[in-house]
């Protein structure tokens, strides 16, 4: 299963880091070198929920951004009858 929020289409980036060295120019230092570059990968934060789509209860792997934005509809839970 591939890292996509199902609602937004969020899914895995790439980028970099940069490691450096020296002092600012601006705090008295020649200025900064850059002494290696490491790539790396940004994931989404992906979570398993239970939502209603067109009246069925079904599973998605959802991001958090569209569970607190209020994209999904969760279910709700049947109170406990008292017998």
């Amino acid at each position: 299963m591939a890292r996509v929020c199902e609602i937004c289409g969020k899914k895995t980036a790439t980028g970099g880091t940069i490691a450096r060295r020296g002092l600012p120019k601006k705090a008295g230092g020649v200025g900064l070198r850059i002494t290696g570059r490491t790539l790396r990968r940004f994931r989404p934060n992906l979570q398993k929920v239970r939502a209603v789509v067109d009246g069925a209860v079904v599973r998605l792997s959802v991001c958090t951004r569209c569970i607190k934005g209020g994209k999904v509809v969760k279910p709700h839970t049947q109170k406990a009858v008292a017998s």
